[in-house]
């Protein structure tokens, strides 16, 4: 009888230890964020940016990316105690690169839209903006909402895949509407006069006006539309979305994110920087 409660004794502690065994083996296997887990493995935050929408991202002459949201993105990277790295690609390219895990998140003047919101999470506003027109037509420069420009007359061009292009296409739907790969591209188009306007967020407008105080560019006053800036994170994250949103508020509380604006918006001495 002794030996049986013996034998009894020792299966259950088996069959517990076992049980503790695959329930550790099984916690180490489900990460509570992978991209986290990924981050701090490799030491080093993988951003996705265009690198050409002034102020907010832009590429040096000696190749640096450098701008606000590079600056935002050092210091969530500090906050992780890792290094940043930047990955640049065509706008349209950024999100499919977050859901393909290429990137750990983007940073590339976004706007929070539902349509991009039902695809990745994101975390902000971290900056607001608006449309507004880049153009040399005084009365376009006026305009103080879209219909004032909707024209069979009127060309206009916009970044490809951006709201900017989705604005266009339906507030501007008279219009004739080219799309380019990067605003350079569309810049370039204003200055030679094969559109009337480009359409984009403001603050690239009024950059591209210092850029060029020669060629007798002109943008609107007020945005015509209001738009927030966000991060754009992996979608179904929870913990990541909780890290990224405590540090963004962090630095907004700071102050941090305040200086990063006046640096940005309202010191021109950057502009030298650029290509």
């Amino acid at each position: 009888m002794k030996f049986a409660k013996v034998v009894f004794v020792s299966v259950l502690a088996l069959i517990f230890f076992t049980s503790c065994a695959g329930m550790q083996q099984g916690s180490s296997s489900t990460s509570a964020s992978p991209v986290l887990d990924r981050i701090q493995k490799r030491g080093e935050l993988v951003v996705g940016t265009m690198g050409n929408m002034p102020p907010l991202n832009m590429t040096a002459k000696d190749g640096e990316i450098f701008g606000l949201e590079p600056d935002l993105a050092r210091m969530m990277a500090n906050a992780m105690n890792v290094k940043v790295k930047f990955v640049t690609k065509p706008f349209s390219e950024l999100l499919p690169a977050l859901q393909a895990g290429e990137v750990d998140m983007v940073l590339s003047g976004m706007t929070i839209t539902p349509q991009r919101n039902m695809k990745v999470a994101f975390v902000g506003p971290y900056f607001v903006s608006g449309k507004a027109f880049l153009t040399k037509v005084k009365t376009i420069a006026l305009a103080k909402e879209a219909g004032d420009v909707n024209s069979p007359n009127t060309k206009l061009v916009a970044l490809k895949g951006s709201t900017s292009q989705a604005f266009a296409e339906a507030a501007l739907d008279k219009t004739t509407l080219f799309t380019t790969g990067t605003y350079d591209e569309a810049v370039d188009m204003v200055l030679q006069d094969k559109v009337q306007a480009m359409i984009a967020d403001y603050p690239i407008c009024v950059v591209s006006v210092f850029r060029y105080p020669q060629a007798g560019l002109l943008s609107v006053v007020t945005p015509l539309t209001y738009e927030p800036i966000g991060i754009a994170i992996p979608a179904n994250d929870p913990l990541l979305m909780n890290w990224a949103t405590n540090t963004l508020n962090s630095i907004e509380a700071s102050g941090n994110l305040d200086e990063l604006r006046l640096k940005w918006f309202a010191r021109g001495s950057w502009l030298d920087k650029l290509k």
